[in-house]
């Protein structure tokens, strides 16, 4: 496998985008956005999964690029809720993806709901592409339970998703962030096999 030095996030996000450079730039991976490579696309996320989702947004981005890419979608599943939000978890409250609303609407619905029945997971799905149009799927699971109000400011559902010893991620702070959340665990999976330090199943 050739070992990569720069990689092109499939995101407008700018907290996403953020983490992401940090987590990759310890193995010496430069994170390069859409906008430093004059890349404007908008690609309708219409997949049933978390894969489907990060897939479309990595090929869309590759397809205006072709260089290594990584696309991703994150979902919060929530137990006492059957799994949801889950693959819907940007436009739960509506399809604008405002995350006070959504914050709000899951509030609602786990009122009542007593803190040992609050179990959740944060899941992600990166999806890979080199160079070549060869792609792989990563995935990083952090679990937790949801707060009955929001501790500290972060984005996405971050204010009140807690860790088991009680702190939120907004509260966590970005170092241990770094190392703990879902997204970081997959990013330093994949950072170590497009390094060449570390095999993933399936591939190399």
């Amino acid at each position: 496998m050739k070992k990569i030095d720069e990689l092109v996030i499939a995101t407008n996000n700018k907290n996403k985008l953020e983490e992401f450079r940090d987590i990759f730039s310890k193995s010496g991976i430069r994170v390069v956005s859409m906008a430093e490579k004059g890349i404007h696309v908008d690609p309708d996320e219409n997949g049933t999964t978390l894969n489907d989702n990060a897939r479309i947004k990595a090929r869309a981005v590759w397809d205006a690029c072709h260089c290594p890419v990584v696309g991703d979608d994150t979902g919060l599943f929530v137990d006492a809720l059957g799994g949801e939000p889950g693959v819907y978890s940007a436009r739960y409250a509506g399809p604008d993806g405002n995350s006070g609303a959504n914050i709000d609407k899951l509030l609602e619905k786990l009122q009542g709901v007593p803190r040992e029945e609050r179990t959740a997971r944060f899941a992600v799905s990166l999806c890979y592409i080199d160079a070549e149009g060869n792609e792989m799927i990563v995935h990083g699971r952090c679990e937790g339970w949801i707060a009955f109000e929001r501790q500290g400011e972060g984005f996405g559902y971050e204010p009140v998703f807690c860790l088991n010893n009680g702190f939120s991620f907004a509260d966590i702070g970005k170092e241990l962030k770094d190392r703990r959340s879902h997204r970081a665990r997959a990013a330093h999976i994949l950072a170590f096999y497009l390094k060449g330090i570390k095999k993933i199943r399936g591939y190399g």
